[in-house]
């Protein structure tokens, strides 16, 4: 149990594995939620756990909206469901793993709580404008990261849509025509037993298309994130302890922290020569085959025409 332990806590001490961050946070709190409704169940306290549950669900009502207005994020990390939970995660990591192989790890986060809170106010309006709604309006909760998983989908279908899966008894599959299929699926279902949550999909797929879009366009639409991430970093931050060092010593830290500054510097935009070099290299071994670094130099040549 330790060595599980030792492991997320190594996980969670890489800055670039935001998308298993993701996906722990979200096994973390079904497997507490688990644990709980089990004891309370078995103590004749299910209630209780309804009430924890209702806490952490997105209502359709604006007027408990106000009373929980958090739920608006917690809903997208809440399962209560294992097959809900391990299809949104294994659905999140298939795409998000491109997202961040090709655009890097703050993308994936940008996407996905953008996806979450995007698909979770579509869902809010259209449940108070739609009459068809109406009657379901004041019992209709939401729960599960399906919307947020939805914006990564699409996000990499849109930057990547000929991108091919291998899938059991299809074989290869372009990922374009994956993100099609349950874009499809869901909007057929808007009308069924969890229509809140397929309208929340949707709402998700459109925060993806456009993200990627205007992010081609030269518009990041993550910005806001960034700022609330780097913030959060800073608040936890731990400050290093002053100390009366040589001045040969200072030097060399000096050095240290420039050398460390330069490495996480922006990959600049590629000549001529570097992006045929880089187009030569997928046409003889694929996609695939390209470094974390090239693919992030084909992205910056393709933001410049």
């Amino acid at each position: 149990m330790s060595n599980i332990i030792d492991d997320i806590k190594r996980e969670f001490a890489k800055s670039e594995n935001s998308l298993v961050k993701i996906i722990l946070i979200n096994a973390a709190v079904f497997l507490i939620l688990l644990v709980a409704k089990i004891i309370l169940t078995l103590s004749q306290s299910a209630g209780i756990y309804a009430w924890i549950l209702n806490l952490l669900q997105l209502p359709a009502s604006t007027t408990e909206l106000a009373y929980r207005p958090w739920t608006l994020i917690t809903y997208f990390f809440t399962h209560d469901d294992i097959f809900h939970i391990l299809f949104n995660m294994l659905f999140l990591y298939w795409f998000g793993k491109l997202v961040d192989e090709y655009l890097g790890a703050k993308r994936v986060i940008a996407l996905y709580m953008l996806g979450g809170i995007f698909g979770g106010l579509i869902y809010i309006v259209i449940y108070n404008l739609l009459p068809y709604f109406q009657p379901h309006l004041a019992q209709s909760r939401m729960l599960g990261a399906s919307a947020a998983a939805f914006a990564v989908a699409v996000g990499a279908s849109t930057l990547l849509p000929n991108y091919t899966f291998n899938l059991i008894f299809l074989g290869p599959v372009r990922i374009k025509f994956i993100a099609l299929f349950y874009i499809i699926l869901s909007l057929a279902q808007t009308v069924g037993p969890n229509a809140g949550g397929n309208l929340a999909h949707l709402g998700g797929a459109l925060v993806g298309y456009f993200f990627i879009k205007l992010l081609q366009n030269g518009t990041d639409m993550g910005k806001p994130i960034y700022s609330i991430m780097n913030g959060w970093k800073r608040l936890f931050r731990k400050r290093p302890a002053m100390q009366v060092t040589y001045r040969e010593k200072q030097v060399y830290r000096s050095t240290k922290v420039y050398s460390s500054a330069a490495s996480s510097a922006p990959v600049e935009v590629p000549d001529q020569r570097e992006i045929d070099s880089i187009l030569d290299k997928i046409s003889k071994s694929g996609y695939e085959s390209l470094t974390k670094e090239e693919k992030q130099k084909l992205f910056k040549a393709s933001q410049q025409k």
